[in-house]
């Protein structure tokens, strides 16, 4: 079977972890991994970009790299990958991505005859890494939990929602470009906004469904054709992705929306609701029925969806709360709420620049943010303690203070306000003084270390930030990375309530891989008062366009314009922040 880009990026990726564990230099591991990276966000298959001669085109693949995707789709094989197999076996690769296991460590287990994820489970449930350097009773529970977590992760295999969302609407751009095409949507869980994706479904009116068909299994995306009817054909994408796609006439269109928008429990209670009326419900018409169930009349079709809930007595319900959360009994007493949108965010709270791990400078990132809309922002590089990530000393933050200020200066009316993100250290502590951070227009604390430690820790750390009075914001406040890492172990009702008493704000960062507050527990927020910010955390220009993936997430946690705090004017937010005791 012909390798897909996604087998492709497997590869490198596998290979980085090997050069990894064998204890290789840093920049050749990065080399195969952003070429996987890189790999994987293609829309082109690169047996096409081969025969034309431009693999070199691929961000991160120069000449050694396109010589290894050559050998592949010409063999099946890449012999470089087969030399380092028969060095570090596979099962030493998988246990490198247990959480809280590095390369230094797999190496260690490697030596001590553990090569697979079941021998360290065996060896860990027996006391038996105890014993080894470095290693101790807490750590072998660690491993057990990590080893649990993996076992969830690899038994997903959902899509995180910023991966499938541009392929489904660059497919739904080429299909909306055909001769007959009258409406095309994207439905299914991309549509509700959640945050991973099983597979992609896209709807299409026409009264000639052929040629579309014909035209969809053809698309630059697709990969292999896995089924070409009358009117549904399915494909599957290079990144590995299923897209459905079903062509129905325009008078259809209003029941297969609604249908294939889902949710399953949502769909079951308007089907009881329709039966209850008299009639059954399908993706394509209301029927009639007897008591018994037998029709008894002519289906009755509409062609949009706002026809469909109002003929079930229900206000139009936003998809990203069509969940069975609440929403039909909400609908039904026209009591939905208008939903956040983007054009009602005025700010970003939480972005990086060159000064840690940002890719622009202060100016170039505030000249982005205003040219997508935003009236100001507040530049939050890293504390201290994230050296990996450039974080600033006391002497550098102060530093960075006036060329915030020049930007502010020379930039107004559109303000510039300077803050950080702040790390919560793994000892509980803060990384800056008091006296330090009350110096700054807005602060930010997140975790980022110590995740996996216990629940009354965690969680005493995450409080002892939400109490002091010089933070504004948790960032991403339970620190999910989503396929990635699962978030930490928090007493959620212990944080919300000291949220909500100290008046602090809590984040749903736009991330696609974090998405975090999710959200269940946004909503819980805002029901009980407390502050939302929704907030890109870029580090580059293209990262402000992510701010939709955190607006869907507000969407699903039913959140208003007034929950959130970027959508305050400037005099709202001054007034806040001098409030809380900022100058």
């Amino acid at each position: 079977m012909a390798l897909t880009n996604r087998d492709i990026a497997d590869k490198f990726e596998t290979i980085a972890d090997m050069l990894q564990i064998k204890g290789e230099i840093i920049h050749r591991v990065m080399a195969y991994r952003n070429a996987a990276g890189a790999i994987r966000e293609l829309a082109r298959d690169l047996r096409a970009l081969a025969a034309e001669g431009e693999l070199e085109s691929v961000p991160f693949v120069g000449k050694i790299i396109a010589e290894k995707i050559t050998e592949m789709l010409e063999t099946g094989k890449l012999e470089f990958y087969d030399r380092l197999a028969e060095e570090v076996p596979p099962g030493v690769v998988e246990i490198l991505r247990i959480n809280g296991v590095g390369p230094k460590k797999a190496k260690q287990f490697w030596d001590a005859g553990i090569t697979s994820v079941a021998a360290l489970e065996t060896a860990a449930r027996e006391g038996k890494l105890r014993d080894m350097p470095g290693m101790g009773a807490k750590s072998e529970t660690k491993i057990l939990e990590g080893i649990e977590s993996h076992k969830r992760r690899a038994a997903n295999t959902r899509l995180r929602l910023g991966d499938a969302l541009p392929t489904a609407e660059s497919m739904l751009r080429h299909l909306m470009g055909l001769p007959g095409v009258l409406k095309g949507e994207i439905a299914g869980s991309i549509r509700r906004g959640k945050p991973t994706i099983g597979d992609v479904d896209l709807l299409v009116a026409s009264h000639d469904p052929q040629p579309i068909m014909d035209a969809f299994v053809t698309l630059p995306e697709v990969a292999r054709v896995l089924g070409h009817g009358d009117t549904k054909s399915s494909i599957e994408t290079h990144s590995g992705l299923q897209v459905d796609l079903r062509v129905l006439i325009p008078e259809r269109w209003g029941t297969a929306l609604q249908y294939f928008s889902g949710s399953q429990a949502h769909n079951i209670h308007t089907r009881e609701l329709a039966l209850s009326k008299g009639y059954t419900l399908n993706e394509h018409a209301f029927t009639p029925v007897d008591k018994d169930g037998t029709p008894n009349g002519d289906p009755v079709t509409f062609d949009t969806e706002e026809a469909v809930y109002d003929f079930l007595g229900l206000q139009w319900i936003p998809p990203e709360i069509r969940e069975d959360w609440g929403e039909i009994e909400a609908a039904a007493a026209k009591r939905i709420p208008t939903l956040i949108t983007l054009d009602d965010i005025r700010s970003d709270l939480h972005m990086h620049t060159t000064w840690s791990d940002g890719k622009l400078s202060v100016r170039e990132m505030a000249e982005q943010a205003r040219a997508r809309g935003r009236e100001f922002i507040v530049i939050t590089d890293h504390s201290q303690s994230a050296t990996i990530a450039g974080g600033l000393t006391v002497e550098r933050l102060l530093a960075q203070r006036e060329e915030v200020r020049r930007a502010d200066a020379e930039m107004r009316p559109f303000r510039v306000f300077q803050g950080v993100e702040m790390e919560i250290k793994a000892d509980g502590g803060l990384d800056y003084p008091d006296e330090v951070i009350a110096e700054l227009d807005f602060v930010i604390a997140s975790l980022h270390v110590g995740l996996r430690q216990p629940r009354e820790q965690v969680t005493a750390r995450l409080l002892n930030a939400i109490r002091n009075p010089h933070v504004d914001l948790i960032g991403h406040p339970r620190g999910q990375l989503i396929n990635e890492r699962d978030p930490a172990d928090l007493d959620m009702d212990a944080v919300l309530d000291a949220a909500r008493q100290s008046g602090i704000a809590l984040e749903i960062n736009a991330n696609p891989h974090r998405l975090d507050l999710e959200a269940a527990l946004a909503r819980r927020a805002a029901e009980l008062g407390v502050k939302i910010a929704i907030d890109t955390d870029a580090h580059s220009a293209a990262d402000m366009d992510n701010l939709r993936y955190g607006i869907l997430t507000a969407r699903r946690a039913w959140l208003t314009a007034a929950h959130v705090i970027n959508t305050w004017s400037l005099a709202q937010f001054e007034e806040w922040i001098t409030g809380r005791g900022k100058s």
